[in-house]
């Protein structure tokens, strides 16, 4: 069955996460995605670890699949030729370079336009083409202490908080995907292509929302509050019997069916909790009386307990609990794949389901320059010729 972006072609001259993770976005929905790397060396994501499964980055595995990978030496005249035959096929090209860079390799915008004037030419940085940052260098730790994330995330007496995962590359390519694939909509109506400038300070921007809001309507500036949601209580984790379980009670009748579940009805007509805005000024004066009567039981008697009545609850899992689950099984959404040095991996599946043009994992990530000779056949090149380039480290 053809997928949705079958017959789109990608040129990916990224690394590291946000363009990978975009243009891995795309590859699972059908688009040829060629992966640019460094002769000897690659994605420098090849070189992060350990774990390392037979000598392959499990970091790199987990942002390049359904990619083909080709080595071009880019100093060398010969290997921008063959960059430039690919880009006049491509529909696509990814880069997420420091500003400056692709102006010193002939790369911007404007000089693709000139070889493929149709181009859609998506641009990942850290803060963005006019931004007065723009030359800065940005890695996703700083972006998140930047653009305010750590102010918010972590418990008010002890430090400001990294997210676990590196959240502002993931959203960069999250947010270049949109803009690709609205750039496409466009070319099919219009026939022409254009520059999608993606930045990781926006994309974190983008989704501080009701915390950005509170600023904007208050002055003031959101403190961190641990687990707890800043305009809903409870809504946090509590202590039980034997680790954690977490309550989501996000209006009255949910606070009204929760209360009858502890058996404690009466904190309905303490006026400190009657009504949201109560709990919302009152949340530490809450979460004592409710630990208290938490700690009493295990994890999965309160979850029992209150799935019965519908209340949205749930445990603090770790992520070997989470991948074993029925519900990745149900959902596809870890898969095995057979990689040429690897063996036999594990790689996480395609969350957007579509029930006409699903997309799919079809290879597992590639070898460093596993496609030369595929992709560079289908160029045009003879055999002997590809071998002189290899001998030569042009590729």
């Amino acid at each position: 069955m053809q997928k949705p972006l079958s017959g789109i072609k990608v040129v990916d001259l990224s690394r590291f996460i946000a363009g990978p993770y975009c243009t891995m976005k795309l590859g699972d929905m059908g688009a040829e995605v060629i992966k640019i790397e460094t002769p000897g060396k690659g994605d420098d994501s090849r070189a992060l670890g350990p774990p390392f499964i037979n000598g392959e980055s499990a970091y790199y595995l987990s942002f390049n699949r359904n990619k083909k990978s080709l080595t071009l030496n880019l100093r060398e005249a010969e290997a921008k030729e063959i960059l430039i035959k690919l880009i006049r096929e491509a529909d696509i090209l990814v880069e997420n370079f420091r500003i400056g860079v692709t102006a010193k390799m002939g790369l911007t915008y404007e000089d693709v336009k000139k070889i493929k004037e149709d181009i859609i030419y998506c641009s990942i940085t850290g803060y963005g083409h006019n931004s007065p940052y723009r030359e800065k260098p940005s890695f996703d730790v700083m972006i998140q202490g930047e653009a305010g994330l750590m102010s918010i995330t972590g418990f008010p007496d002890g430090p400001p908080q990294r997210v676990g995962i590196a959240i502002a590359d993931i959203m960069g390519g999250f947010h270049a995907v949109e803009g690709i694939l609205l750039a496409l909509l466009v070319h099919g109506r219009t026939g022409k292509g254009q520059f999608v400038d993606v930045s990781l300070m926006d994309s974190i921007i983008a989704i501080l929302t009701y915390q950005a809001g509170h600023f904007l309507a208050t002055g003031e500036a959101p403190e961190r509050v641990g687990n707890r949601h800043p305009m809903i209580t409870p809504y946090e984790s509590f202590e039980t019997a034997d680790g954690y379980v977490i309550f989501a009670v996000g209006n009255q009748r949910l606070w009204e069916s929760f209360i009858s579940r502890l058996g404690r009805e009466d904190l309905g007509l303490d006026s400190r909790f009657a009504d949201m805005q109560g709990r919302n000024s009152h949340p530490a004066d809450l979460k004592e009386i409710l630990e208290d009567i938490t700690r009493q039981k295990t994890t999965e008697e309160w979850v029992e307990i209150m799935e019965g009545a519908g209340v949205p609850c749930g445990r603090i899992r770790t992520l070997d609990q989470v991948l074993t689950d029925p519900h990745v099984d149900a959902r596809e959404m870890v898969l095995e794949k057979e990689h040429p040095l690897a063996g036999k991996i594990k790689l996480t599946g395609v969350p957007t389901k579509l029930s006409l043009t699903p997309g799919e994992v079809m290879a597992a990530p590639p070898t460093l320059g596993q496609h030369n000779e595929e992709i560079l056949l289908k160029l045009g090149y003879e055999k002997k010729e590809i071998a002189r380039l290899t001998e030569g480290s042009i590729i």
